[in-house]
C-alpha cells in the first residue's frame, strides 16, 4: 500500500474511509490489509462456522474480544495512526493488518504492485511504501513525487521483503 501527502499547501480532507469491515471466513480474515483514516473504526463480522477471539497488542491499539458464529462485534476505534496486526486466539494462522492513516491518500496495491488514486490533485507528494512483509527494523521506503493531471505516475523504490512464514521450511530451527 502507499500513502500519499501533499508537501505544500494545505492538507485536503481525508479521502479515506471511517468504517471498514473486516470478515472472518474460513479461518480467515478477509482482506488482509484494511485502510482506514485516524479516528475511523472497524467492524469484525464473523460469517465462519466457529467462534474467534480477535485480539491486537499493537502499540497503536489493543483490543481482545470474542465474535460468535454470524455475529459482528463493536465498533474498534483506531485513534492513532500506524498499524494494528490483528490475530486470532483461537487460530493461530489467522492475521489482519489495520493501516490507521494519517495521510489523505492511502491506497492499496494490486498483486503486481499497482495503485490508482484517480482524485489525487496535481502536486508534489511525498510518497511512503508499506507492506506486512518490510522490516520492522528500518523506516518505510519513501520517496517525493510530482502528479501532472490525471497521468500515470511510476515509483521505483528497492524493497527487501522478509519471507512470508508459509514459504519457509518450519521443521528447522
Amino acid at each position: 500500500m502507499v500513502t500519499l501527502t501533499p508537501l505544500a499547501g494545505s492538507a485536503s480532507a481525508p479521502h479515506l474511509p471511517v468504517e471498514a469491515i473486516i470478515d472472518q471466513r474460513k479461518e480467515t480474515f478477509i482482506p488482509l490489509v484494511t485502510i482506514i483514516r485516524r479516528g475511523g473504526h472497524a467492524l469484525f463480522t464473523n460469517n465462519d462456522t466457529t467462534r474467534h477471539q480477535v485480539y491486537s497488542f499493537s502499540p497503536i491499539k489493543q483490543f481482545e474480544f470474542e465474535v460468535d458464529e454470524g455475529r459482528r462485534s463493536e465498533p474498534v476505534v483506531f485513534d492513532k495512526a500506524g498499524v494494528a496486526s490483528i490475530g486470532c486466539n483461537i487460530h493461530d494462522q489467522m492475521i489482519a493488518y489495520v493501516y490507521v492513516a494519517d495521510a489523505p491518500w492511502a491506497v492499496l496495491t494490486n498483486e503486481n504492485g499497482r495503485a490508482e488514486a484517480p482524485e489525487l490533485p496535481t502536486g508534489d507528494y511525498r510518497a511512503v511504501v508499506w507492506h506486512p512483509q518490510l522490516p520492522l527494523d528500518r523506516p518505510p521506503p519513501a520517496t517525493t513525487v510530482t502528479v501532472k493531471g490525471s497521468s500515470d505516475l511510476s515509483l521505483a523504490l528497492p524493497l527487501a521483503i522478509i519471507p512470508s512464514s508459509r514459504h519457509l521450511h518450519m521443521g528447522i530451527y
